[in-house]
């Protein structure tokens, strides 16, 4: 935890009293005692420093004085666009993807998406936002991803789709066994980049058809098959070393 993160809520006259996982990070983790500092964020809004006032050891308990002054990061330049993974996978991605920096994260059907899959509780935000706060934590960053779940692969390509392609100069699509590299499709001066990544076993060849129909480029990883989590990764990485 490289950053106490505090919901606005929990602010009054710019103090703050921690009494969960957080003060005992601040306790028993940093070993911190009254007067000392300890860098927190408001979730999408700015970071600073807490000023600690008063605290106890048991159970753990931690008074703050907040200077917020520092800005929040900008949106991240990659927003992701995902076929909807097993539910154990999606966790790491939200705190994968919360700590790289993805702007937004939209799940959708596909052929080989299990049905059982959306039913799982995680798809609710109390249940994901702890992973996504957990990868800011990480990054020591404040601002949440935005995240959409839409269940229909054809409505979405159809009515959903067009107009969210507007906001990006280049719409990419990793699959394997495609003959184009990443390079050769994120060309010009990008500027900001929706990566579509498919299920485990890939996109059919109905759904990648749609995406090209609808604009997107198509693109392979090299020779070896990678599980989502691991693409997700690997292509964030690749992707934001293009940009800059």
């Amino acid at each position: 935890m490289n950053i106490i993160l505090i919901e606005g809520s929990e602010v009054v006259e710019k103090k703050v009293k921690l009494a969960d996982k957080r003060a005992e990070h601040i306790v028993e983790v940093l070993k911190s005692r009254p007067g000392d500092t300890v860098r927190v964020g408001m979730i999408s809004g700015k970071k600073g420093t807490g000023t600690i006032l008063d605290m106890t050891n048991k159970p753990p308990s931690v008074f703050l004085s907040l200077d917020l002054c520092e800005k929040a990061e900008p949106i991240p330049p990659i927003d992701l666009l995902l076929a909807l993974p097993r539910p154990i996978m999606l966790k790491r991605i939200f705190s994968q993807a919360a700590a790289l920096g993805f702007g937004s994260i939209t799940m959708i059907n596909a052929n080989r998406v299990e049905k059982s899959f959306w039913e799982a509780s995680l798809l609710n935000e109390v249940c994901y936002r702890s992973h996504l706060l957990h990868g800011l934590e990480q990054a020591m960053d404040t601002r949440l991803p935005k995240i959409g779940f839409f269940r229909r692969f054809k409505p979405f390509v159809e009515d959903i789709l067009p107009d969210m392609m507007q906001d990006y100069s280049h719409c990419l699509m990793a699959h394997p066994g495609e003959s184009g590299t990443l390079k050769n499709v994120l060309t010009g001066k990008p500027e900001r980049v929706l990566l579509a990544v498919g299920p485990e076993g890939g996109w059919v060849d109905y759904e990648i058809g749609r995406f090209i129909e609808k604009g997107f480029s198509v693109f392979s990883m090299g020779r070896r098959i990678l599980k989502v989590d691991t693409a997700v990764i690997s292509l964030h990485g690749r992707v934001s070393a293009l940009l800059e």
